[in-house]
């Protein structure tokens, strides 16, 4: 598929959104993780995730929360509990990690053939 001028300046830049709301190491793991559970503490969060350090996973949930992909939500008894659980909007994430999750395997299946 061709595009102009301006379609590809377009797309480029929805390309550049995308990326900077999902991209980096963990934020999708984040995501794929919240989606097993209803809710999840943090550090359940963090053990499921593995390799993902408290501060880093600390940044990485208030950006998803600002950008409307995660909720956090504080239940005040005898000790307050902090959960964590996948907004409504994150569900339009869905095609985006099934064509992404596909594409890894078939890379990774790819990668490894031609190493044998």
């Amino acid at each position: 598929m061709k595009y102009n001028s301006t379609q590809c300046k377009t797309s480029l830049n929805a390309l550049e959104d995308a990326l900077y709301v999902i991209g980096g190491k963990w934020k999708l793991r984040i995501i794929i993780a919240l989606r097993d559970e209803k809710s999840m503490r943090f550090n359940e969060l963090q053990r499921k995730i593995g390799g993902i350090s408290a501060k880093v996973l600390s940044n990485e949930l208030k950006n998803l929360e600002e950008n409307d992909f995660v909720e956090r939500k504080v239940h005040i008894g005898a000790s307050v509990i902090v959960e964590y659980q996948l907004t409504d909007y994150s569900e339009t994430l869905g095609d985006v990690l099934k064509a992404l999750v596909e594409w890894g395997t078939m890379h990774r299946e790819k990668i490894v053939s031609s190493m044998t």
